[in-house]
């Protein structure tokens, strides 16, 4: 088992989990239990998504074709930021 990236907070280590799960390399997160104590302990690594040994290197390309990911020309909201939808 190795730990292979150590997310943000919650929404993206579960983002990340379902993509991984989603290619076939199952996931697990550690330290999701510690989140709750961030004003008492360091914010940093808490967090960690830990794969099997035989798919780190398959999961550490998949996350930072992720992270290096830029958004499509034309999907830009229609509406303007700080607007009301409702």
């Amino acid at each position: 088992m190795q730990r292979i990236y150590e997310p943000q907070d919650l929404m993206e280590a579960e983002l990340l989990l379902g993509m991984l799960a989603s290619e076939g390399i199952e996931g697990y997160l550690t330290g999701q239990h510690l989140a709750g104590a961030v004003g008492e302990l360091p914010a940093c690594g808490l967090l960690g998504l830990m794969v099997e040994d035989e798919h780190a290197q398959d999961a550490q390309q998949l996350i930072a074709a992720y992270n290096a990911a830029q958004p499509l020309p034309g999907d830009e909201p229609d509406h303007v930021l700080g607007t009301l939808l409702c």
